[in-house]
């Protein structure tokens, strides 16, 4: 029934589009707007991954309607985005433009299972700094990944985007840099400048299609778009062999936790942004994985929910999934429509378009409130954004999430501890011979050792007694380490008593044997005014003996 139910809702329903009645009108508008400011983006990520111009157009199209159908989210935007350029650009230098539609039926597939296995809850795990350094790294690299088509110049593929970025400033030729650079300031500049005059102008689209007619008038022989397809491909499976299908694995899964990871984070800010409604996480991951694989068979790249669009979307007053759709089919109706006119714009344009983009990625009052924040959290935020830059998205990911767990776990094990506490607040004789401690907080990995080490040092007592009602989590080393403890004490000849042991802890303390290490099975309590009266009576019947210890 469980798994019934959980099947269930992952598919589409007639909820998700009976709102549709009454907000079509802010919906048609809402992806109008956002289909118009897709385009240039589409065309600007297919064109920065290697992976081509017309791709990029084809995922915006196929994996922005799928997703809007079968997504966990009634306002997520999906389509190629940065992240994903950043990660498609190495994999394409090493493994060809023919792989990239198997990468992305395989990586869709990955995705697709895990939102079957209910995986989606798992980004809220991620760290927030880590979540920020990420995007900062993949902003940097956006950024960096332009330069080529900003100075006019080719760059040998597969290369560190860094390598890559000087490589292409010491080879660039004048007059073509002179042109190029120029068609990057006047692009920046309106794109920067026109919404300070009038908001809700597309001006990423604008500044492309200013710069466009400026090379056509002034008729000059710099790099362009291309050639685009006029309609759709047919869909296809792409060639595919055991060796390609082998050679992929690991990128496609870079590429699935990567989408997954994007699109659940991108989900979530859709979802806090408007009152349009709460999002499914498992959801999404199914309707993302959808996505890709169709884009897949249409010749496109991996695809995963948009931040920049989604907000778009929102604040141009989507409320449905219906404007997420619509975006799709504007820009369907480019493709039929103007597939010659966009083929002549400039690549320098784009470039502009993108390096506007990176830079927004990351706002300096967030880099600031997080390096004021705790050592942990900066360092955390500076690893992953040094890596990213560096070495590779997935890998800075594991690395901030493991620097931001370690000085999580830290902080934990020093709010966990012991302490020696008086037997009673009304001394009786014979208390001094008892030791009373009182283990608080978390008695895991991190915590245990330091617990073992100040209890099993107690001296000149004959009966201790472990109060555990405050140990809030315990795992195999915590109870592993009280084994240690009593056991250890049990052989020194004292007697140990353990008080306010959980319910819940039960599994783990009979597996590790704790009661078994006890003297007697009467020597644990529920409530410590039985625990000291029945350590009282042990004093009262017990000659006194030297410690050994």
């Amino acid at each position: 029934m469980r798994w019934a139910a959980h099947t269930r809702g992952l598919l589409p329903t007639k909820g998700d589009w009976s709102p549709v009645r009454t907000t079509w009108r802010p919906d048609v508008t809402a992806g109008l707007t956002v289909g118009i400011i897709a385009l240039p983006l589409a065309l600007a990520f297919g064109v920065s991954s290697g992976v081509g111009a017309a791709a990029g157009l084809v995922t915006a199209i196929v994996a922005g309607a799928v997703a809007a159908i079968f997504g966990g989210s009634n306002v997520q935007v999906s389509g190629p985005t940065g992240a994903m350029v950043v990660i498609l650009a190495p994999i394409v230098a090493t493994h060809g433009v023919g792989a990239v539609a198997l990468l992305s039926l395989m990586a869709g597939t990955l995705v697709l299972l895990m939102g079957a296995l209910g995986l989606g809850r798992s980004v809220a795990l991620i760290p927030w700094p880590v979540v920020e350094g990420f995007t900062l790294g993949i902003g940097v690299i956006i950024f960096l990944q332009q330069v080529p088509m900003a100075t006019g110049t080719e760059v040998a593929a597969g290369q560190n985007t860094v390598v890559a970025a000087a490589e292409a400033i010491s080879v660039a030729q004048w007059p073509t840099v002179a042109i190029t650079i120029g068609l990057v300031l006047l692009v920046t500049a309106i794109v920067i400048g026109l919404p300070r005059w009038r908001s809700a102008i597309p001006a990423s689209l604008i500044a492309v299609v200013i710069a466009t007619v400026v090379v056509e008038l002034l008729n000059l022989d710099i790099p362009r778009i291309g050639a685009l397809p006029s309609s759709l491909p047919s869909p296809t499976l792409p060639p595919m062999s055991p060796a390609m299908i082998q050679s992929l694995l690991i990128p496609a899964f870079a590429v699935a936790v990567l989408a997954a990871i994007e699109s659940l984070l991108s989900a979530r800010v859709a979802a806090s942004m408007a009152e349009t409604g709460s999002y499914n996480p498992d959801r999404e991951l199914v309707g993302q994985g959808l996505a890709s694989v169709a884009s897949g068979l249409f010749g496109g790249m991996p695809a995963t929910g948009a931040i920049a669009r989604t907000a778009v979307a929102v604040r141009s007053g989507a409320r449905t999934r219906f404007a997420a759709l619509f975006h799709a089919i504007v820009l369907l109706a480019v493709v039929y429509l103007a597939a010659g006119m966009v083929g002549k714009i400039p690549l320098a344009a784009l470039a502009g378009v993108l390096m506007v983009t990176a830079s927004r990625m990351s706002s300096r009052a967030t880099v600031r409130s997080i390096l004021r924040t705790t050592r942990s959290d900066a360092l955390a935020f500076v690893v992953t954004a040094v890596i990213t830059i560096a070495f590779d998205l997935i890998f800075a990911i594991l690395i901030g999430v493991l620097v931001a767990v370690f000085f999580a776990l830290r902080t934990v094990a020093e709010q966990s501890g012991v302490t020696r506490l008086p037997a009673s607040e009304s001394p009786a004789d014979g208390d001094e011979h008892i030791a009373v401690f009182r283990l608080a907080g978390a008695m895991f990995f991190g915590a245990s050792e330091r617990v073992l080490t100040d209890v099993s040092a107690v001296t000149g007592v004959r009966v201790v007694i472990l109060r555990l009602d405050q140990v809030r989590m315990l795992d195999a080393s915590g109870a592993h380490a009280l084994v240690e403890i009593v056991s250890g004490l049990e052989r020194r000849g004292k007697t140990v008593l353990l008080d306010g042991v959980q319910p819940r802890f039960q599994q783990v303390t009979d597996a590790v044997g704790l009661f078994d290490s006890l003297r007697h099975e009467n020597h644990m309590f529920r409530d410590y005014e039985l625990a000291l009266a029945h350590a009282r009576s042990h004093i009262a019947r017990e000659e006194p003996a030297p410690d050994p210890s």
